[in-house]
């Protein structure tokens, strides 16, 4: 059996379990890792694999996981394409998930090749769920509660702005898909806080929820990589009324994002050309192993 070859574009917190999940699926082999700086310092993890500053220095690349943050996604992506290279990502910004899909759709058709993208637990695995639950009740109310945890996305974009040294964003549940964020953010010298509060606040990622941003001498102090997820549907089945399905998860975000990404790449090689996020791709088709054998096991 040819094993697929993925490469980690980006090596934070995704890439590294990326890597992990990768050693473990039997049917991949890691064709390298691109880092900003290389080779340079390598980690000891990193050792037997090849560690370059782009993708196009790697050999034989079936599918790049895209480990970088979400606003450079679409960048990655079109070149890696470009290179007959599919792609897999974690994009996050739900209102920009169908721009992206159209964008990726044009190149990867172009190039022959398959995009899979938002492809984390949200969005990704929970929008099967929704889609399931809504589903099975057409008509109805369904609610995502996220945490408390902490979110990557959000975290990632509060570094981003001008004046932040390092950072924390905590998801908190207020109810009915209402959250709160609490932002913990050290503060580089020479910049006022309240300054930079205010353009974490007007950030996309946060300008639509209650935020609380807040100094502190050490965010490492505080930092825990757990998350979660409470996903409900009140509705109707047919014309009979309150139907209620429910579904709970207690998560490490970046390990399950990583799986996630890893069981897409391995998708990317069973689909037509095109651009697609994980609602429209059979679930089989992210599991390694024999076809029936997997039917006569999970139907």
């Amino acid at each position: 059996m040819k094993k697929i070859r993925v490469a980690i574009v980006g090596y934070g917190n995704i890439g590294k379990y990326a890597l992990e999940a990768l050693e473990a699926a039997p049917d991949m082999e890691v064709a390298g890792v691109v880092r900003r700086n290389g080779d340079a310092d390598k980690p000891a993890e990193l050792a037997s694999y090849p560690v370059v500053k782009h993708v196009s220095e790697l050999n034989d690349v079936d599918v790049a996981i895209l480990a970088t943050p979400t606003r450079s996604v679409e960048q990655y992506a079109l070149e890696c394409l470009a290179l007959g290279i599919n792609t897999v990502d974690s994009f996050d910004i739900h209102s920009k998930i169908v721009d992206l899909r159209r964008s990726l759709d044009a190149a990867a058709k172009e190039h022959g090749k398959v995009a899979i993208i938002s492809a984390g637990w949200d969005p990704g695995s929970d929008s099967i769920v929704r889609s399931l639950m809504q589903s099975l009740a057409p008509k109805g109310i369904s609610y995502t509660n996220f945490g408390p945890g902490m979110s990557m996305g959000h975290t990632v974009a509060v570094k981003a702005i001008d004046g932040v040294k390092n950072a924390l964003s905590m998801t908190i549940p207020v109810g009915t898909g209402i959250h709160r964020r609490m932002v913990y953010i050290e503060l580089k010298e020479g910049y006022n806080f309240d300054t930079v509060a205010a353009a974490i606040k007007a950030d996309a990622y946060f300008v639509n929820d209650e935020t609380h941003v807040i100094k502190v001498d050490s965010v490492d102090e505080l930092k825990d990589m757990g998350h979660g997820v409470n996903l409900t549907r009140k509705g109707v089945s047919g014309v009979t009324q309150n139907q209620l399905f429910e579904f709970n998860m207690r998560i490490n975000n970046p390990a399950l994002t990583s799986q996630v990404l890893v069981n897409v790449a391995r998708a990317t090689m069973r689909q037509q050309p095109g651009a697609y996020t994980m609602i429209e791709i059979p679930v089989i088709d992210m599991l390694y192993g024999d076809r029936e054998e997997l039917i006569a096991h999970l139907v």
